[in-house]
């Protein structure tokens, strides 16, 4: 007994359609990918393999791993799967790529006080925290004024907490400089100093006991009076922890600027 075949679709004719019809199926093949070679077809549709938030999150994650130099662009392409030339298509330059991370690395400034002095002072905290979470933005050299929008975020956030007071435009920006100077180099201090007593292994209170032990063997106190009576007077004898020194030194500075600025507004 014969098996009848599966009746076979009906081949298209192009022949047999009309103008407006050929117009409308070739649009139909474009859309869709269909008139292109078949390694672009089997890219339609899938979403790119690169983009700037992912380089630049990707080159954030090796810096707060292995420093600023763990961040080249060959590093960065390596940890993507990708070769370093693929990345200039988003970044020009590892220059470039640093100032898109130390921007994406600050986020956006902390909602400010209504007050200038506890705003100055939260703002300028905040900022301490960013440093603390990304180390190697302080390895950043500073080239000029803030560029990127989160640093701009940042500018605006400092004049904001100023807007109530008497100062000039140039007063203020003064202020915010001298603050934000103040909170890069208190944190570079205090690491270099850490990492110092970190190889020694020693706490704070036993670098100071050796630091007294050694230099007072040799002081002269005719020629260095008051280190002598600072030692004489054990000032160094009482060091709290490591970060509750750090975090009061760190107050004890910012307090003297707020007080220096809050004298400039009383003027």
């Amino acid at each position: 007994m014969a098996r009848d075949r599966p009746e076979q679709p009906a081949r298209l004719n192009l022949s047999d359609l009309s103008a407006e019809d050929l117009a409308v199926l070739r649009r139909k093949v474009k859309a869709d990918g269909f008139d292109q070679p078949s390694a672009v077809r089997a890219r339609v549709g899938r979403p790119a393999e690169l983009d700037v938030e992912r380089i630049v999150s990707t080159a954030i994650a090796l810096a707060d791993r292995h420093g600023l130099t763990g961040a080249s662009l060959t590093k960065v392409a390596a940890a993507l799967h990708v070769t370093p030339m693929s990345l200039y298509r988003y970044v020009k330059s590892k220059d470039g790529l640093t100032d898109l991370m130390a921007d994406a690395a600050f986020g956006l400034p902390p909602v400010a006080d209504p007050q200038w002095r506890p705003a100055l002072h939260g703002w300028a905290t905040a900022q301490l925290d960013v440093f603390a979470r990304h180390p190697w933005l302080a390895q950043i050299p500073i080239s000029g004024t803030p560029r990127g929008p989160h640093a701009i975020a940042w500018m605006d956030a400092g004049l904001a907490a100023l807007r109530e007071t008497n100062l000039s435009w140039g007063a203020k920006i003064g202020v915010i400089t001298v603050i934000g100077g103040y909170v890069r180099q208190a944190f570079v201090t205090g690491r270099h100093l850490a990492e110092r007593r970190l190889v020694e292994q020693i706490d704070e209170a036993e670098s100071l006991r050796i630091y007294q032990e050694e230099v007072s063997a040799h002081l002269d106190p005719t020629r260095f009076p008051e280190v002598a009576r600072l030692f004489a007077d054990q000032a160094f004898a009482e060091v709290p922890p490591d970060q509750e020194s750090a975090d009061a030194d760190f107050a004890f500075g910012l307090d003297l600027i707020l007080d220096g600025v809050a004298a400039t507004i009383s003027r």
